[in-house]
């Protein structure tokens, strides 16, 4: 670092404020000096020491995020806007894959913790999860994403509210026999998704009993599943709501595999618009949860927090996407099924 001072002429610790980060302006910093500083350092192939940095400022710049699974379009897409605003923050993201098991986010917190992670964002909350307490009882900055768990400050989608725009939308449509394709009983995406659409249809006189509400997952077996014991009720459900696009998609199958139309015979509504939702051969409906959006702001309120700032919970604003799974308005014949 010394030669790089030396030779831009300027006193390490602004060498060490412009490297920071590889891109961007620097506070405090001249844009010309910031350049400079870059462009001798490169010259010289200096690179800084972040073990070294890490033990002058008692700090790792990394953050820990723990979702339920990589393989999921929509985590991976919140991981990737948590990724592109820390990394521009000068920080590292190490992400974990929990499989949704508390027992397993356990292990990989500690194991994160000893990398000597500067915060966490966890994505993988259980409604009633009394582990995360053990966070902030040690006093690591941390907070919830997608999912929200009480007493903690999560970033998720007004899921609620999403409920609600699918209620009526299917509702206007004509649609009073729906079911719904619920997640895992422990997750607040799947009950508050739920919820919103079944208490806007209440307040229409359309209450849907318990056993047209059935939590088997997320994927698309839980939804093929689901759909096949809805479908055997009587009177038939001339609508499904699945609570994200994956189970929507097994529901489709089944009710394709029964001899009936999608967006003809049962309406199908999904949930987080996935990008196959408007690619497949009849378009599903979804509502767009805004994931990258959720995980740029967990990651702004995280470096907030790490700066010494008190941050409050915030919801993103959910977006009806209508495609022909459910756009058709029922005649007379339909409602009488």
């Amino acid at each position: 670092m010394g030669q790089v001072a030396e030779r831009a002429g300027v006193h390490k610790s602004t060498v060490s404020r412009a490297l920071k980060t590889s891109h961007g302006p620097v506070p405090g910093v001249g844009e010309d000096v910031v350049q400079r500083v870059r462009r001798i350092a490169a010259e010289l192939g200096y690179r800084p020491d972040p073990i070294a940095a890490s033990l002058r400022t008692r700090r790792a710049h990394a953050i820990g995020v723990l979702i339920p699974r990589l393989t999921d379009v929509v985590l991976a897409t919140i991981f990737e806007g948590i990724d592109d605003v820390v990394s521009r923050a000068g920080y590292q993201s190490l992400v974990a894959s929990t499989g949704d098991d508390i027992e397993e986010r356990q292990r990989r917190l500690d194991l994160l913790l000893s990398r000597r992670c500067d915060g966490f964002i966890i994505g993988d909350a259980h409604l009633a999860d009394d582990e995360i307490a053990g966070l902030k009882d040690r006093g690591v900055p941390f907070l919830l994403v997608n999912r929200r768990a009480p007493g903690h400050v999560s970033v998720t989608c007004a899921d609620v509210a999403g409920g609600r725009l699918v209620g009526a939308h299917l509702y206007e449509r004509g649609h009073r026999h729906i079911g719904i394709v619920g997640g895992h009983p422990w997750a607040s995406t799947a009950l508050d998704r739920a919820h919103g659409c079944r208490s806007y249809l209440a307040e229409r006189n359309v209450h849907l009993p318990d056993t047209h509400l059935l939590q088997y997952g997320f994927d698309v077996a839980a939804g093929r599943k689901a759909a096949e014991a809805l479908l055997n009720l009587t009177p038939r459900p001339t609508a499904i709501f699945a609570v994200n696009d994956y189970s929507a998609l097994g529901a489709m199958a089944t009710i394709r595999d029964r001899g009936l139309a999608v967006g003809k015979d049962v309406a199908v509504v999904g949930f987080n618009d996935t990008d196959m939702a408007s690619d497949l051969p009849i378009p599903l409906t979804s509502v767009d949860s805004q994931p990258r959006h959720m995980g740029s702001s967990a990651a702004h309120l995280l470096l907030k927090q790490l700066a010494g700032e008190t941050v409050e919970s915030l919801e993103i604003e959910p977006i009806l996407r209508p495609r022909m799974s459910s756009d058709l308005f029922l005649d007379t014949a339909q409602l009488a099924l």
